[in-house]
């Protein structure tokens, strides 16, 4: 099947002179993002020839902790949604969100 369109997405990552984040902005046209403001991203890459993942976990030095909390406890829900839809096991997405809910309560992020 020939690739029919390219879509970009975009990060721009300001550092300061240690090489630490200082501003996170990011830019996908076809979604409607354009160079908007982010305070942390967290990308994976499946690497076929490996069998590995590869990682990249960025913050800026003014994400709170909090808001940390937060943004792992909304992307563990995401990747068991993700898990769902991607192999149909239902059982084990279900088992992730229970984990989910650990977690939050844990944090006490639901109050």
């Amino acid at each position: 099947m020939a690739v029919k369109h390219n879509s970009e997405v975009k990060f721009n990552i300001g550092l300061d002179e240690n090489k630490v984040p200082e501003e996170i902005s990011w830019t996908a046209k076809d979604g409607g993002i354009n160079n908007e403001t982010s305070k942390a991203v967290m990308i994976s890459v499946w690497d076929s020839k490996q069998k590995d993942t590869l990682r990249m976990d960025l913050w800026t030095k003014e994400m709170p902790v909090d808001e940390m909390k937060i943004f792992y406890h909304q992307t563990l829900v995401s990747m068991a949604d993700s898990f769902e839809r991607a192999t149909n096991d239902e059982k084990m997405s279900a088992t992730m969100r229970d984990f989910c809910d650990y977690f939050a309560e844990k944090l006490e992020l639901k109050k």
